[in-house]
């Protein structure tokens, strides 16, 4: 062979492996597994009879697909590639989890009906009842937006009063600490009859489970702040609004997202509790509702939508806190 070929052949095949190495390897192993789901669900035979069979398994072939298309050009991505290969791992598990899923529930019946339902089943539900889901969704977010950001709004003055003035200090803090360990579901009967509506009440409690850890993360934050940086405002003739707003505040940031995160995780869990005892419509009524008619699935497809809703709002306060205390950057 001459040199010329041995050489085109040598660049051949480092060509060829430079293009394998570019390849997004968990894509395909993700939509080798999504496939096998899919494979598992088409071909053995339901213990029981499920419905959107057929739609589970499109949505599988669909995600498929995409992770296919993904591993090739998950390079070219950019930051969202990044991010896709991030949870390469998780979603190659989610497969394998939907596969022993669909066969220990629909295939085998070894998880059996009612109690479980297979991942078609809760497709099911959200294509039978998607209206009456889609309803409820919007009631929790509504009702919890209220309760968190009332709670959120007076926990931060509360907490921003408890870390400047010695004196509120002194007499308020007693009292949080008092009401903090309580939880705010054994206040639901004073709740329900101090305020003329469901909705109110159930507000008033959401708003107290987010707004305790808002005050005392607060207060601990502005506690905190290193008193140099008072002295050296007060030498530049800064006023007390001024060290209070541009000072303490600042510095006690990150001290308020930890009470922020704390309260949102309370808030939601009492917005369900709340909802299931008092409310018409939410994702709360609606998890009573299908567990008093035995609906398991639709059960089991509510608890995923609270999951999934609960992670991005936290998803979303991350990214505000990223964006509020980039200064922080190489500091901490």
């Amino acid at each position: 062979m001459s040199e010329t070929a041995e050489n085109a052949t040598t660049g051949g095949y480092l060509l060829s492996f430079s293009f394998l190495n570019g390849i997004w390897r968990p894509g395909l192993a993700a939509a080798a597994t999504w496939l096998v789901a899919a494979a598992l669900t088409a071909t053995l035979p339901d213990v029981t009879r499920w419905g959107s069979r057929e739609l589970f398994v499109q949505l599988l072939e669909a995600g498929a697909a995409v992770f296919v298309t993904l591993a090739f050009i998950n390079r070219w991505l950019g930051r969202i590639g990044e991010s896709v290969d991030h949870y390469g791992p998780w979603l190659v598990a989610l497969g394998v989890i939907l596969a022993v899923w669909e066969l220990l529930t629909a295939k085998l019946g070894w998880l059996p009906k009612p109690f479980f339902a297979p991942p078609q089943g809760l497709i099911h539900a959200y294509v039978e009842d998607w209206e009456r889901i889609g309803y409820c969704i919007l009631s929790s977010i509504q009702l919890w937006v209220v309760g968190f950001a009332v709670g959120v709004f007076l926990g931060f003055l509360l907490g921003v009063a408890l870390g400047w003035s010695p004196r509120f200090h002194y007499w308020g803090m007693p009292v949080l600490k008092l009401i903090g360990p309580i939880p705010a579901t054994a206040w639901l009967p004073i709740a329900f009859f101090a305020f003329p509506t469901t909705f109110g009440g159930s507000a008033f409690l959401i708003a107290l489970a987010s707004g305790i850890p808002v005050a005392i993360l607060t207060s601990s934050g502005v506690t905190q702040v290193n008193r140099v940086y008072y002295d050296v405002a007060r030498t530049m003739g800064a006023s007390t609004w001024f060290l209070i707003s541009r000072v303490a505040v600042p510095a006690s940031l990150p001290n308020v997202f930890v009470g922020l995160f704390m309260g949102l995780y309370y808030s939601f869990a009492v917005l369900v509790v709340a909802e299931m005892l008092g409310a018409k419509y939410g994702l709360g009524w609606y998890l009573q509702w299908s567990t008093g008619y035995s609906a398991y699935a639709n059960m089991y497809a509510d608890l995923v939508v609270m999951a999934i809703l609960c992670g991005g709002i936290v998803k979303l306060v991350f990214i505000v806190r990223d964006r509020l205390l980039s200064w922080q950057t190489g500091i901490i």
